[in-house]
């Protein structure tokens, strides 16, 4: 595999530096480190950035995480090895990237799913995280970056 291009974001060091300083602030907040990465790699996996996934799960074993639940999020409703606030996580992780799959994207029981498990500044970080990872998502998948490609 190779590249169409450079990732559009090291072309604009300014963008990049912007972006690299929103992802750094995404990770303070109420939503653990762990979670965020779940997310990041559940969205990841829906858009099929090969890179963000690659990149997810070395960001994923270094939060701690398992390669147990590391495979097992492309099926979280089906395994046993999340607990509650991470469903809801992944719940509107799912929603809020197939955004177009349905005519209220994300219906107010997944919505209220997860503020019952973040209040609404972890919510507002959540929503960004989500957010962020599916503007990764748009920058590589379009250019095909490839994975473990590094920067």
């Amino acid at each position: 595999m190779q590249a169409r291009m450079k990732n559009p974001a090291m072309l604009h060091p300014e963008a990049l530096q912007a972006l690299m300083a929103l992802a750094k602030a995404l990770k303070q907040g109420g939503v653990p480190a762990h979670t965020l990465e779940l997310v990041h790699l559940r969205a990841s996996q829906i858009n099929g950035c090969a890179f963000c996934v690659d990149l997810g799960v070395r960001e994923a074993r270094k939060a701690g995480e398992t390669d147990e639940r590391l495979f097992a999020v492309a099926t979280w409703r089906e395994s046993p090895h999340f607990n509650d606030a991470e469903r809801a996580a992944l719940a509107f992780a799912e929603s809020a990237t197939r955004l177009s799959d349905r005519p209220d994207p994300v219906p107010d029981d997944v919505w209220k799913e997860a503020a019952r498990y973040y209040e609404e500044p972890a919510l507002a970080q959540l929503v960004m995280y989500v957010a962020m990872t599916n503007m990764w998502n748009r920058l590589n998948v379009p250019t095909r970056q490839v994975a473990g490609s590094g920067w």
